[in-house]
């Protein structure tokens, strides 16, 4: 059973920064489509493989079967050195495949997570809380430029003639400490 080479290829324009949450999340699921795309080239190469193993496995057997009577004649063939070097490899063969087959339910589970995206679930939380530390950080930013500006202009305004800003000074300001309230 073969596989033609399909691939899917897929241009998405973006409207913002390279490095927007959309941009992210797209570059994101295009990553895990290729992951796909190559899990299912390694599949399908495994089956074929499989399906070559079946048939050698038959033809093996045919001939297993045909020693086997022509043993019972009496018919000596001399492959006994060979049979136990490949008796040998067949178990290894096989043993491996066992070994694959029961770690089956490891690989499910693996399987299940990761459609589950817990990963990915992360991934995108986080790129969604470092865009919002990013805004909050602009605003703490701009709102300390402010600051700085403000306090310019207070010491420019207090080293400075009291009759130059009078609606500055008329205005009384009282500030009761603790105690006093």
């Amino acid at each position: 059973m073969a596989c033609d080479d399909s691939y899917t290829v897929l241009i998405t324009p973006l409207q913002n920064s390279l490095y927007s949450p959309d941009a992210l999340h797209c570059f994101h699921w295009l990553k895990r489509r290729r992951d796909l795309e190559r899990q299912k080239d390694v599949l399908w190469a495994g089956l074929q493989v499989v399906e070559q193993t079946q048939l050698w496995y038959q033809n093996r057997l045919q001939l297993n079967l045909q020693r086997h009577i022509s043993f019972g004649m009496g018919d000596l063939d001399g492959e006994g050195r060979w049979s136990c070097a490949l008796r040998s490899c067949m178990q290894r063969v096989n043993g491996s495949l066992g070994s694959l087959m029961s770690n089956s339910c490891m690989w499910n589970n693996l399987a299940l997570e990761e459609s589950g995206g817990s990963d990915w679930d992360l991934r995108w939380s986080n790129a969604t809380l470092v865009k919002e530390v990013n805004r909050r950080n602009q605003q703490i930013s701009k709102l300390e430029l402010e600051k700085a500006q403000l306090l310019r202009q207070l010491v420019s305004y207090s080293t400075s003639d009291p009759h130059k800003h009078p609606h500055i000074y008329n205005k009384r300001v009282s500030i009761k400490s603790n105690s006093e309230l």
